[in-house]
């Protein structure tokens, strides 16, 4: 591996911890690195009084909310050809 693309995957990872990602395990030897984010705190009673204030139209702004809060894990990786590459970690 050369230091050209050992940089690019250290950039892509401090590129993620800038987005709020916490860097769980790195491995410069595969190279690969295991990346969380914790999940948001959604205030479901506002949430609940915007839905009824407004008909039931904020009850969509309210699902968005939801579904982006959960916690996240993702793996960064190198592949074969040197491109930084990302997945996304299923959690049971």
């Amino acid at each position: 591996m050369s230091t050209q693309e050992l940089t690019k995957f250290t950039e892509s990872i401090n590129s993620k911890v800038e987005e709020g990602f916490v860097l769980e395990e790195r491995n410069d030897a595969l190279p690969f690195a295991v990346l969380s984010k914790k999940p948001r705190r959604v205030n479901h009673q506002l949430n609940f009084k915007l839905s009824c204030i407004t008909l039931g139209a904020w009850s969509l702004v309210w699902l968005y909310q939801s579904y982006i809060s959960k916690a996240r894990k993702i793996v960064v990786g190198l592949d074969e050809d040197g491109n930084v590459f990302q997945e996304n970690c299923y959690m049971g």
